[in-house]
């Protein structure tokens, strides 16, 4: 029976019958000359960034799963069970994502979008409210978040369309486009999340120190430098607090310049001998009035100050604090003693003679033959930058315990006039001192709050600056801002800020872009900031200084073009603090950048307890997704019964092949005939 099968062939051939052959052999032909697919539209790969996974205070938050091998659906689509739910970040909203959980869903990809400033504000706000909600819960399901491209975006909406179907066709128009339709099975490279043994959380430290030693009161500056949000890998935290960190490390520029020059730092005035004079190669101009930071109406001093210079009624200085007379008599140095216009000399009778200094008052001030200029820096500058700060500022409380409970000598615990924290000081024109404990009047807090007060309405109007008044609640297991770790250890802290709520969600989002913070705005408040510690410091206001006169100008001025340098170095890499290591580039620069104006510069180092860890870290927070174009299952099925019906026909065809022969025969003489 075959072998009259295969002649029936042979004459079909012979006959010359073109169409039939060309129907026969065209599907191969088209198999082996067609061109195969992209590579794209067979499988596509992306990088997806986990969300979060900690625990903190033996409480578990975020996602507790990271591996995903499912297939994609959006949320328009009626059954999520089991499914990959993908998500766009302008379709996003909180009651959405409860629906995928509730529905079962096997996993949840967000797509955002790859220019974060193009995104409607209203959108922006709306995520930055849900991500604390998101994370407040524990997640079984694996979340991740992916960057937008023009593969994953065509993923997104054949997905979306095919979603669409499901829901508004009949029951037969479904089963046919579901057996049709394509789909895309989401499969992620890496494995379970574990937790990370032994993860460290670095903080460095820094200080300059005043005329006097560890023996002077100290004023503490602290910003921590660690981002968060909803996935570490996308945590750039521009506003919170990578423009308090900018702020310290200006701060640390400009008060290294005071506290290395000699006049603001360290004057002596010696009998018999000048002031100190300009660096080697530094040349000032000879104005009435030298550029530089002013600390009087009737006195300069800048850091590039020269030996000699003429002073505010044409007396010539021959050095800081250190006026002649206009023809050449030398008078009683006004910056000793601080009162008066100095007592003429004759020429060639010498300091000691006449125009002595006052004696010294107070102890430890030098003796008469050296006297202290009261310029000078009566404080040590304790500068600290905290890892862990969005983790209950763990590296502040570790630092804390050693410094005070650990060590025998440590500027902790000699004389903290106040700690002052920053924390989200880069936008808007509001500026909140939060505190725990209102400062009692005559305190150095106190005086601070005044002239933070003092300088916003006189040399910046345009800013609206309040003390916000918060006590502890040691019922939350988070604090609300750093200063309270301070507070708890009975130290006088406050956090500036330009939020008035330590709830509001830009401290923690992932929408937290270098695009947020205004450079101008983050100049005004970092000089705001100098201004008012500056009249601290040096006591300016008591002096006479006019509340409307700035310290810092020129070449002292604070400057922009600095502090955007460091807004790009720090928006340009994740530093959530899972991500930054002990050994990383960054810790090393931002060390690096300290040991250029501070002194005694080091890290501090602390990882959780064994037994009973305050804080868990995971891995798996970056991955490789493969989005790879599939059939649905009931593809397989239909499939199964189109080859069982072929092989059905095939076989009832051999059992009658007589019958088909004849058929055939009497056809094609029919066309012979024709």
């Amino acid at each position: 029976m075959l072998e009259e099968a295969g002649e029936v062939l042979e004459n079909m051939l012979k006959a010359s019958c073109l169409p039939l052959g060309f129907i026969v052999f065209l599907p191969a032909v088209l198999l082996l000359v067609a061109p195969p697919l992209p590579a794209a539209d067979a499988a596509h790969e992306f990088t997806v960034y986990r969300m979060q996974q900690y625990d903190l205070q033996g409480q578990p938050y975020g996602t507790r799963n990271a591996v995903l091998n499912t297939e994609a659906r959006t949320i328009d689509a009626d059954v999520l069970s089991r499914r990959c739910v993908l998500m766009r970040l302008l379709d996003f909203s909180y009651e959405q994502y409860q629906k995928a959980l509730r529905q079962s869903a096997g996993a949840v990809v967000i797509i955002l979008p790859r220019a974060m400033a193009a995104v409607p504000q209203d959108v922006i706000r709306q995520f930055m409210e849900t991500e604390p909600e998101m994370l407040a819960m524990e997640t079984v399901v694996p979340v991740y978040f992916a960057v937008e491209d023009e593969a994953l975006l065509s993923i997104y909406e054949q997905t979306q369309a095919a979603s669409a179907a499901q829901g508004s066709a009949s029951a037969a128009e479904v089963l046919l486009h579901t057996a049709t339709a394509n789909g895309f099975q989401m499969v992620t490279s890496g494995v379970q999340s574990k937790a990370v043994s032994d993860w460290l959380i670095t903080s460095v430290e820094g200080r300059l120190t005043g005329l006097g030693g560890e023996d002077l009161p100290t004023i503490v500056i602290v910003a921590h430098y660690d981002a968060f949000g909803v996935a570490p890998w996308l945590s750039h935290g521009a506003d919170s607090n990578g423009s308090g960190i900018s702020v310290l490390l200006e701060l640390a520029r400009l008060f290294s310049r005071l506290y290395t020059y000699k006049r603001t730092h360290a004057a002596y005035v010696t009998a018999g001998r000048e002031g100190p004079r300009t660096p080697p190669g530094v040349t000032a101009p000879r104005s009435p009035r030298a550029p530089g930071l002013e600390l009087s109406p009737t006195q300069v001093l800048h850091p590039r100050d020269t030996g000699s210079r003429l002073g505010p009624s044409g007396t010539e200085w021959v050095g800081p604090g250190m006026p002649l007379a206009p023809h050449g008599a030398r008078v009683a140095p006004q910056s000793v003693h601080g009162a008066g216009t100095g007592t003429p000399c004759s020429e060639g009778s010498g300091l000691s003679a006449c125009g002595r200094p006052a004696p010294p008052r107070g102890p430890g001030l030098p003796s008469t033959a050296d006297t202290r200029s009261p310029h000078a820096a009566r404080y040590n500058l304790l500068f600290f930058a905290s890892g862990g700060g969005k983790f209950n500022y763990q590296g502040t409380k570790r630092w804390l315990e050693d410094n005070l409970d650990h060590t025998d000598s440590s500027l902790l615990q000699d004389n903290v006039a106040f700690v002052l924290c920053l924390d989200t000081v880069g936008r808007g024109d509001s500026l909140h001192l939060h505190v725990s404990k209102p400062p009692r009047e005559g305190t150095l807090q106190h005086a601070f709050l005044r002239e933070l007060e003092t300088v916003a309405a006189h040399q910046f109007p345009e800013v609206r600056f309040s003390m916000v008044h918060k006590k502890i609640n040691l019922a939350e297991d988070i604090l609300a801002w750093e200063h309270e770790r301070f507070a708890i250890r009975r130290l006088p802290a406050f956090t500036l800020s330009h939020l008035e709520s330590h709830r509001d969600g830009q401290r923690s989002s992932i929408m937290d872009v270098r695009s947020r913070v205004d450079s101008k705005t983050l100049t005004r408040n970092t000089r705001l900031v100098a201004e008012a510690l500056t009249r601290v410091i040096y006591n300016l206001t008591d002096k006479g200084t006019p509340p409307d006169m700035p310290v810092f100008t020129e070449q002292m001025q604070i400057q922009q073009e600095q502090l955007d340098s460091v807004m790009d170095w720090l928006t340009n890499q994740p530093r959530a603090a899972q991500l930054v290591d002990k050994d990383g580039t960054f810790l090393s620069t931002l060390e690096h950048y300290l040991s250029r104006y501070l002194k005694e510069v080091k890290q501090h180092h602390i990882k959780a307890d064994k037994r009973d860890p305050e804080f868990v870290f995971y891995d798996q927070l970056k991955q490789v997704m493969n989005a790879y174009r599939v059939k649905p299952a009931i593809f397989d099925l239909l499939l199964a019964v189109c080859i069982g019906a072929y092989l059905g026909m095939a076989y009832t065809a051999v059992q009658h092949f007589d019958l088909l022969y004849r058929t055939v025969q009497r056809l094609l003489v029919k066309a012979k005939a024709q």
